[in-house]
């Protein structure tokens, strides 16, 4: 009878523990989950930051290539010196501010005047995220396109 009675609780501890342990698992298995939900959060908005940067150097561009696009007044701010200008996108992309900045240098080249024009688009914060915030993200893209009138444009990307 003894022998039975020194035995008794436990399966009650042996339970506790499990339950403890399969608590600590089930924690540590929603730590994950929340730590890659987050990422793919920010790909997602990378990805999308980086379409806005591209829209605010396509923008650039027409305004460079067509002559008659408000007077060519981008253009020719690039052509006097380093010009910037705030780029509003519409729908899912209006949330990321777009900065985009010009240079122009000249050159001849036969009969014909030549411009190249550095253009760099910078598409930054979502909603007005900050620099070191969670949702925070930033893409940056850098084109050269030379205009040598309307008949011959070229665009080159790089990053």
């Amino acid at each position: 009878m003894m022998k039975y009675k020194t035995q008794q609780g436990f399966s009650l501890i042996t339970a506790i523990f499990l339950l403890v342990v399969l608590a600590g698992l089930g924690a540590l298995m929603m730590t994950f989950f929340t730590a890659q939900q987050q990422g793919s959060a920010i790909d997602v908005l990378g990805s999308r930051a980086y379409q806005a940067a591209r829209a605010g150097v396509e923008w650039s561009a027409f305004q460079i290539t067509q002559s008659g696009v408000t007077g060519g007044a981008f253009a020719t701010a690039c052509q006097t010196g380093a010009a910037s200008s705030a780029v509003p996108l519409p729908g899912a992309l209006s949330e990321f501010s777009v900065n985009v900045q010009c240079s122009a240098a000249s050159a001849v080249e036969g009969a014909s005047n030549i411009w190249v024009y550095n253009i760099a688009a910078t598409a930054s914060g979502v909603n007005g995220a900050t620099p070191g915030s969670a949702d925070y993200v930033e893409r940056e893209i850098q084109a050269a396109i030379w205009n040598q009138g309307i008949a011959a444009s070229h665009v080159i990307l790089w990053k």
